[in-house]
């Protein structure tokens, strides 16, 4: 008897694996065996595939006296979650005879005890992963099938049954029937809404200023100040400030979430992960003996706020170092080195003091005396915008009047700026000022001899390390896309200059 074969795809953080599943029966006492390196669900599928066989009309593996033999190929490839159910099932059926062999097709899914499709984890990695392979079927749980038809180029076919399966696999069945092909998804651009707006916080102009040059430029950014001026909710509305994704980027950011198991819908809006102080450093950068990805990816294309920055793990906010330069993690283990994506904007929050009633003026100050066994150097440097949220008097406060369509004009001074940036770096692959390598900085901006002059003087007042002096470029940069300006004058040096972290 030949070995029946079906193919299916291990999903990773990006990427995945193609792999074969092989039936072999041979006569013996009856045994169910599943080997090359499969996790627990999949040897509980032997029990879940037998019972969804016997209710879709065809005789139970366990009723059978042979040996069975399901291999998972590449061996040395570790393979986890239900999703191999399916195919498991169907190689099963096809080393029996009782359906026909199946090419050019990769199938997933959960089987329930009667025979019912469940959903997975991970779809639109496997549907990607089997365009680039050459497949050109892939048949999905019905519940699936939206997220795969978010790629095009392959014919997705969304089941709800293994019955369904058969009947549009084997051509010769007399109650054969096709599934319909899966019409491709749509993302509808949409920014993200917030429960706090700009028009939600009176005062705090200078705040506001500076989310809306991070937002355009991509920029990371501290709030700083005394319990309850408004660091969470400034840092709350700037959700709502950020352009929606382009289609590559959303299908990147739907991937990452949908592996992760936590993808509730298909949309355009960045993410925003605000992971408590207490989160461990694993939860924080990912990790694990089979690494998994932590809040710093799950945050990839969006925005990480970091409430009470300092009460994290000093090894937490020390491994920010990596993807806040390279827009990546690496995690290392004995069994190998993965890599996940993490290009996010880093919102951080801390009050390094009392309040004013303990007549603090030098926040800078205050926050080094604080927390500096908790702050390296090196992660303040990668900081763009140091932002100081002071207490508003109360009379003050009580007079100011709600200012309507504030946020719809920062989303319009965003857009254009987004669109100024695209048009200056999109040969070379990047989008925002925020990515800019030191190469791009000579080549694309234009630096006068008294901006020069300028940058020179405060580079040597202010001791700014090459890394510091190229971020203050870029938001130097980020101010004049707002203002629209072909080149980048004094003003906005100057104005770059007051969002340093003070000495």
């Amino acid at each position: 008897m030949a070995i029946a074969k079906t193919y299916t795809v291990q999903p990773h953080i990006l990427s995945g694996t193609v792999v074969c599943i092989e039936a072999d029966l041979s006569r013996g006492l009856h045994s169910f065996s599943i080997v090359g390196l499969a996790g627990k669900a999949i040897e509980e599928a032997r029990d879940r595939v037998s019972s969804a066989i016997k209710h879709t009309d065809y005789d139970s593996p366990k009723s059978q006296n042979q040996k069975i033999t399901i291999s998972l190929s590449p061996a040395d490839l570790k393979k986890e979650g239900p999703l191999f159910d399916l195919p498991i099932a169907l190689a099963y059926l096809i080393a029996t005879e009782e359906i026909s062999p199946v090419t050019d097709t990769i199938f997933v899914g959960e089987l329930g005890l009667d025979g019912s499709l469940r959903p997975i984890k991970g779809v639109l990695n496997i549907v990607l992963v089997a365009k680039l392979n050459g497949y050109k079927k892939v048949i999905v749980p019905k519940a699936n099938a939206e997220e795969a038809g978010l790629v095009e180029g392959i014919d997705i076919y969304g089941a709800t049954s293994l019955r369904e399966v058969i009947l549009h696999c084997e051509i010769n069945h007399p109650n054969h029937q096709l599934l319909l092909i899966q019409k491709t998804t749509e993302i509808a651009p949409a920014w993200g809404q917030s429960k706090v707006v700009l028009e939600d916080i009176k005062g705090q102009e200078s705040a506001k200023r500076a989310l809306i040059i991070a937002a355009a430029g991509r920029h990371n950014v501290i709030l700083v100040g005394p319990p309850g001026t408004g660091k969470t909710m400034l840092a709350r509305a700037f959700q709502g400030l950020l352009p929606p994704l382009s289609r590559s980027d959303a299908l990147a950011v739907t991937a990452i979430h949908s592996t992760n198991g936590n993808l509730e819908t298909i949309s355009s809006i960045p993410p925003f992960r605000s992971p408590h102080h207490t989160a461990s450093y694993t939860a924080l950068v990912g990790g694990g003996s089979q690494p998994k990805p932590g809040e710093v990816t799950l945050a990839h294309k969006g925005v990480l706020f970091m409430d009470e920055f300092p009460e994290f793990e000093r090894r937490s906010l020390d491994a920010l170092r990596q993807p806040l330069e390279d827009r990546v993690v690496s995690i290392s283990r004995i069994q190998g080195t993965a890599v996940f994506p993490a290009d996010f904007i880093l919102v951080a929050a801390m009050n390094p003091y009392r309040g004013v009633e303990d007549g603090t003026t030098n926040l800078a100050r205050a926050m080094k005396e604080t927390y500096k066994e908790k702050i390296s150097g090196p992660i303040l440097d990668r900081i763009d915008l140091w932002i100081e949220v002071l207490h508003i008097p109360h009379e003050t406060l009580a007079n100011l009047v709600r200012p309507e369509g504030e946020t719809e004009r920062a989303r319009t001074e965003i857009t254009k700026a987004r669109s100024i940036q695209v048009a200056r770096l999109v040969d070379r692959g990047i989008f925002t000022n925020a990515e800019m390598t030191s190469r791009d900085i000579d080549h694309y901006l234009i630096i006068n001899d008294e901006v020069k002059d300028l940058l020179k003087l405060s580079a040597t007042k202010l001791n700014l390390s090459p890394r510091s002096y190229h971020r203050l470029l870029k938001v130097s940069r980020t101010i004049a896309d707002l203002d629209e300006a072909t080149e980048i004058e004094a003003k906005h040096v100057l104005e770059a200059l007051s969002y340093r972290i003070p000495n």
